[in-house]
C-alpha cells in the first residue's frame, strides 16, 4: 500500500501521537500540548485516515496504542528527537556566532598556536568576542576553577598534586634548535652537538617549567655556545638575532611558528630525540562548554591540523 507518508506526515501529528502514547488519555494529552480535546481528536483522526488504520484503542481505562500504534509512537519519538536535535544545533551555531569567551593561554601557546586558532575563529564566527588571559599554569588553573576563564590552552604539565581538571592532549610544543633558513648549520648532513657549539646562542629567560625543559636540552647537548649565551625575555630580539646573523636559539618551536611556516626560520635537527611536551586543552570536569567555547575548540583543532601539529 502506497501511503506517501514522507510527503504527508506533519510534526504536529507526531506530537499528538507521542502525547497520547505517554499520557494514555486524550484529555491529559490535549492539556499537555495546550490543545482542546476536539482539536487533538481531529488531528489523530487525520493521521489514522492517512495510515488507513486505527492506532489507538479507546476504552474505559483510557486510550492505549495497539500494535500499529506502538510502531507509530516509536517513530514519533525518533522524529521529535531529531527535530529537537536540529533546533539545538541551530541554536548552537547562532549563539556561537555572537557570544563571548574567556581563554587562558600559557606563554608558548599564546605566541604559537593561538594566533592561527583565533584567525580561524574570526573567519568562521566574527561575532565572538574573545578575552585572552595570559599567564603560567599556577595562575591560570585557579582562574579556571573560579570560572574567570572557560578553557586553558597550552602545555599539559603533570600536576604536582592530583587535581580534577580534564586535560586533553592535541599537539606537541617540542623544544627545538632554531636558525635562519639559510644558516650554514643546516648544510650539515648530520648535526652534532659540536656543530651547534660553533655558533652563538640566544636563549629565552623563561621561568618555570619551560626554562627547565630548555636547560635539560642544553645539558644533553653539552654546549654553551661561543662564549656565554645571550639571554633575553624578548622574543622579538631572539627573532632579530636569528634572522640577521648566525645565532641559534633553543626554544619551544611554536613560539616562532609563523616564521617557520613562512620559511624564514628552520628547525635544526637535534642529535637526539627531544623530550615529548604534549599540549592542548584544560577544562573543568562535568561542565558543559558554552557555544562559543565549542566553536573555539573546533577552530583550534582546525588550526592544529593546518599547521601540521596534529601528529603527536
Amino acid at each position: 500500500m502506497q501511503r506517501f507518508l514522507s510527503q504527508r506526515l506533519k510534526l504536529r501529528q507526531m506530537r499528538v501521537v507521542d502525547a497520547i502514547a505517554t499520557h494514555r488519555s486524550l484529555q491529559r494529552a490535549a492539556a499537555s500540548l495546550g490543545l482542546t480535546q476536539p482539536a487533538l481528536t481531529k488531528t489523530l483522526q487525520e493521521l489514522e485516515e492517512m495510515l488507513g488504520a486505527r492506532i489507538f484503542e479507546r476504552h474505559a481505562r483510557g486510550t492505549e496504542p495497539n500494535a500499529l500504534g506502538e510502531v507509530v509512537a516509536a517513530a514519533a519519538r525518533r522524529m521529535l528527537a531529531e527535530a529537537q536535535r536540529l533546533e539545538d544545533d541551530l541554536d548552537r551555531v547562532t549563539l556561537a556566532s555572537a557570544g563571548s569567551l574567556a581563554i587562558g593561554a600559557l606563554p608558548v601557546a599564546a605566541a604559537g598556536i593561538l594566533p592561527a586558532a583565533l584567525a580561524v575563529l574570526h573567519d568562521r564566527h566574527p561575532g565572538i568576542v574573545v578575552r585572552l588571559v595570559q599567564g603560567v599554569t599556577d595562575q591560570l588553573l585557579p582562574a579556571l576553577a573560579a570560572g574567570d576563564v572557560e578553557l586553558v590552552v597550552g602545555r599539559l604539565y603533570p600536576p604536582v598534586l592530583p587535581d580534577e581538571f580534564v586535560r586533553e592532549a592535541l599537539y606537541d610544543e617540542p623544544i627545538s634548535v632554531l636558525a635562519r633558513s639559510d644558516h650554514p648549520v643546516l648544510a650539515q648532513v648530520r648535526v652534532e652537538a659540536c656543530d651547534i657549539a660553533r655558533f652563538p646562542l640566544v636563549l629565552p629567560t623563561i621561568s618555570q617549567r619551560v626554562g627547565q625543559d630548555i636547560e635539560r636540552v642544553l645539558a644533553a647537548l653539552g654546549v654553551v655556545g661561543a662564549g656565554a649565551p645571550v639571554r633575553t625575555s624578548s622574543v622579538s630580539l631572539i627573532r632579530e638575532m636569528l634572522l640577521t646573523g648566525d645565532a641559534l636559539t633553543i626554544i619551544p618551536r611554536n613560539v616562532l611558528a609563523g616564521d617557520i611556516a613562512r620559511g624564514a626560520i628552520a628547525v635544526v635537527k637535534l642529535p637526539f630525540a627531544a623530550p615529548p611536551r604534549p599540549a592542548g586543552l584544560i577544562r573543568l570536569p562535568g561542565r558543559t562548554l558554552s557555544a562559543s567555547a565549542e566553536a573555539f575548540v573546533a577552530c583550534l583543532r582546525a588550526a592544529i591540523e593546518s599547521v601540521g601539529h596534529s601528529g603527536r
